[in-house]
């Protein structure tokens, strides 16, 4: 008799969301039953997830020898680029670059690194090796150019730590040191 008389106190809006409410909990109560119902292997065979997305067995089988080819090339590039024969670090005293017009100086600045690098790993060659051999290569790395122009042509820093890595045909890359 109490629900009755609760029931005649609403509103017809207030019945109305409570009917739809109750229907909202019924279906997702439903819902979660049928999930329950279906259930769903963790782990699928190889040959069944082949099958589902429509690629026979042989095409799979190339698609993974064709990878496991080309996973060692690429190991391969990496040895023959991380093969150092010498790896120096040094601080380089930029302030001579300080000494030239303000409009020169981080240019200055870049001509003293590949002077001192040159000069301490050894880049330059005698008179009997130039006929035979290629010349050398002194590369900077991006991150140590970004570093001299921080802060503009302006202003170089004063002093800058590179790491120096000489591979086994005699090039140079210069890297920003860690920890810079």
């Amino acid at each position: 008799m109490k629900e009755e008389d609760e029931e005649s106190t609403k509103t017809p809006e207030e019945t109305e969301i409570k009917e739809t409410t109750e229907k909202a909990i019924e279906e997702t109560e439903g819902e979660a039953e049928k999930e329950s119902v279906e259930e769903k292997p963790d782990e699928i065979s190889e040959e069944a997830g082949v099958k589902e997305e429509g690629i026979s067995e042989e095409k799979a089988e190339e698609t993974v020898e064709a990878e496991e080819e080309v996973k060692p090339e690429k190991e391969e590039k990496r040895e023959e680029e991380e093969e150092i024969v010498e790896e120096r670090i040094y601080t380089i005293p930029l302030g001579r670059a300080w000494i030239s017009t303000p409009r020169k100086r981080a240019p200055r600045a870049i001509r003293i690194i590949k002077g001192f690098v040159t000069k301490h790993m050894k880049l330059e060659k005698r008179k009997e090796e130039e006929e035979e051999e290629e010349p050398r290569k002194l590369v900077i790395d991006n991150a140590v150019n970004e570093m001299v122009w921080s802060r503009g042509i302006e202003k170089p820093p004063r002093k800058i730590r590179i790491r120096a890595a000489k591979d086994k045909e005699g090039n140079v890359t210069v890297y920003l040191a860690e920890g810079d």
